[in-house]
């Protein structure tokens, strides 16, 4: 990818939209992990943990961005991000589980190790929006974390009182998606052979996507409604 060519700015604009969208649980984990800290220790375990926290996606993310050289992975790689792009529109609260720390390095630790095993889905995205860029991955994450640490919480804000946002926010993931699966070596020659299959099959995904996700939630919320008719 040529530098600071227009295909340039588009993917690192949606690797900064995607590290923010996916920030929301990044924040959580952070507030729910520094709780139990004195208010002038909460600000160092926040920079302490996400300072490592990133430190390790950024390592895991260059890993994933090699990895995806290797045949099939860019289809397997794809469809999981498929998958986040539809949880991401239906998640439940999933952070039960996130233990205070009652000293600084125990939050510092809580915050490492809960942002690895919840990041993955970042790292997947980030990797294929980045198609193999690794200035694109350290850039992106370079603009996007001091927007995450301070802005993270806002964002929060604004996706629950906006929730077009979310939907907004799968349908980009879906978008990279796709694209990661026509990428796909063995697939590659298809889809630049025909521009018309190509933006037909990302549309296709992007709204199948979203509208999963969105009857999901309609089926939920009506459950959710039956059930709470049938106790009263």
């Amino acid at each position: 990818m040529e530098l600071f060519s227009p295909e340039f700015f588009t993917a690192l604009l949606t690797i900064v939209f995607i590290d923010l969208i996916l920030a929301g649980d990044n924040a959580i984990v952070i507030g729910l992990a520094a709780r139990n800290l004195p208010k002038e220790q909460q600000k160092k375990a926040v920079i302490w943990g996400t300072a490592g926290a990133v430190a390790i996606r950024i390592i895991a993310t260059l890993l994933v961005v090699q990895l995806l050289n290797v045949p099939w992975l860019n289809l397997v790689g794809g469809l999981l991000l498929v998958w986040i792009a539809y949880k991401l529109l239906v998640q439940d609260d999933a952070h039960d589980n996130v233990k205070a720390g009652n000293t600084l390095w125990q939050s510092v630790r809580t915050i490492i190790i809960a942002d690895a095993a919840m990041g993955i889905d970042n790292v997947i995205a980030v990797a294929g929006a980045a198609h193999g860029d690794t200035l694109l991955v350290i850039l992106g994450l370079i603009i996007s974390v001091p927007v995450v640490v301070w802005g993270s919480t806002l964002f929060i804000k604004l996706i629950n009182r906006f929730e077009w946002i979310v939907y907004v926010g799968s349908g980009v993931l879906a978008y990279t998606a796709a694209k990661m699966i026509t990428h796909e070596k063995s697939f590659k020659e298809f889809f630049e052979s025909s521009p018309a299959i190509y933006w037909a099959f990302i549309a296709i995904v992007i709204v199948l996507t979203i509208a999963a996700g969105y009857f999901t939630n309609v089926r939920n919320k009506q459950a959710a409604q039956q059930k709470s008719s049938e106790s009263h």
